[in-house]
């Protein structure tokens, strides 16, 4: 069985299609088809259902997916190892970070990190908290930069704690409080980051908590905007108190949110059972060693 082909069947289902996985892995279709094919006639079994534009897994393909990335994050494993025997010479830091609060909290330390370390490569991944958490149980990074609470299966590090604040435009009501809490909000639409950020989860079982039920008018990925919308009076948001400091705006009010249980709380977060590569842990080191 050759990890090659493992390789591409594995990014069919991450990408969600054969095209999408040949850019992924540089390759062209034919071959990532080719490579699906051969796996198929080695197993002896369908693993793929080719359904128009899109695929899906057969029950051998569940399977045959499963024990896949198992096998390739056993070998990053072993090149990491590999890896450590030529110092921080050569290396790659594979690591996740959101687009919440991240040019903030890490980019003085990928500069210094880099002028340390200039023969490591950085895989950069960013995405949503969910997706990060994802990412770092399959062992497609190192190290990811996640809220708390961290998932059992990993071990993490104290980066950051944030207080929320809420962002309404100048014109709304409760302009001109020091402090608001959900119930206040209640009545004002919410505006929240796209589904699979960790900070959503953080305002809604909150307002589950208060017994507050949000009317939710938009989400975006795209702080810029969500900060155009609020000043348009489309509705409240939420940021970490240091990325409201950042986004200032003339046309929004920024109050503090008097809500227990609701702070920004940063980790950098690794599999438990996992080898961490000497780039990973330089990583963590140099976190330790900074005022984040």
């Amino acid at each position: 069985m050759n990890l090659r082909t493992l390789r591409a069947f594995v990014e069919v289902v991450r990408q969600g299609g054969f095209s999408q996985a040949a850019e992924t892995v540089s390759l062209t279709q034919s071959a990532i088809s080719k490579a699906v094919r051969t796996l198929e006639d080695e197993l002896g079994l369908p693993l793929i259902n080719r359904l128009g534009h899109r695929i899906e897994l057969t029950p051998a393909g569940e399977i045959a997916y499963r024990r896949a990335q198992a096998m390739l994050a056993e070998r990053q494993d072993l090149l990491a190892e590999l890896d450590e025997l030529k110092g921080l010479q050569k290396g790659v830091l594979r690591i996740g970070i959101p687009p919440v609060g991240s040019g903030v909290v890490f980019a003085a330390m990928f500069a210094t990190y880099r002028s340390r370390y200039p023969g490591i490569e950085i895989a950069l991944l960013e995405h949503g908290g969910q997706k990060l958490n994802e990412c770092l149980h399959n062992g497609e990074i190192d190290v990811a930069a996640i809220l708390a609470p961290v998932h059992a299966d990993f071990d993490f590090q104290e980066v950051r704690v944030e207080p929320l604040v809420a962002l309404m435009s100048a014109s709304h009501p409760l302009a001109g409080s020091d402090r608001v809490d959900f119930t206040q909000l209640a009545s004002t639409p919410f505006i929240l980051f796209e589904g699979g950020f960790a900070l959503n989860r953080i305002i809604l079982d909150a307002c589950e908590r208060k017994g507050v039920q949000p009317k939710i008018t938009a989400r975006s990925a795209q702080i810029d905007f969500i900060v155009d919308l609020v000043a348009a009076g489309l509705g409240v948001a939420f940021f970490p108190r240091m990325l409201a400091e950042k986004h200032r705006h003339a046309g929004i009010w920024q109050a503090a949110l008097a809500e227990p249980g609701t702070d920004w709380h940063m980790t950098l977060a690794w599999r438990r059972q996992a080898y961490l590569p000497p780039a990973a842990r330089a990583w963590l080191e140099l976190a330790k060693g900074m005022q984040l």
